[in-house]
């Protein structure tokens, strides 16, 4: 493999880092915040998602250091997430099941460029990112379907 396509592997592992890091400081707010008896089910699946989602981060880091690269530090964060950031309103469970989807739709696109970019050339981070994937889209059909249950009972 070129040094150009490792360094280029790394920098979107890297990406896909932070994503799943910042993800877990939005579920786990998320998950405390939300109140309601119509927000315990969201809760509960959102406090269950941080250890899968801190999983994907370990994942990441670990491959990171094992093909070259170095794992960034906090100083090197910078948040995206606007969506999933916890509502004014601690009962809005529909724009957090909203800023979930959301979120899972922009790491199936970050695993799916990792998946394009380690294609033929780096087959081991290819293989976690396309695990790491089917998680995210198995996230992403349950929110999907906690968002058609809360919209028919508004």
């Amino acid at each position: 493999m070129s040094d150009d396509r490792q360094e280029q592997i790394i920098n979107e592992l890297k990406v896909a880092y932070w994503m799943e890091i910042e993800t877990v400081m939005s579920y786990l707010a998320n998950s405390t915040n939300l109140d309601g008896v119509r927000a315990e089910e969201i809760k509960k699946a959102l406090a269950a998602d941080v250890q899968e989602e801190l999983g994907h981060a370990q994942v990441l880091a670990r491959r990171i250091k094992t093909i070259g690269g170095k794992v960034p530090g906090s100083k090197e964060f910078a948040a995206t997430q606007s969506s999933l950031q916890p509502p004014e309103d601690n009962t809005d469970v529909i724009s957090v099941i909203k800023g979930v989807i959301a979120a899972e739709d922009s790491a199936i696109a970050q695993y799916k460029k990792l998946i394009e970019l380690c294609d033929g050339v780096d087959y081991v981070t290819q293989d976690l990112c396309i695990t790491s994937l089917a998680d995210e889209e198995e996230h992403r059909r349950n929110f999907l379907g906690f968002l058609t249950e809360y919209e028919k009972n508004r």
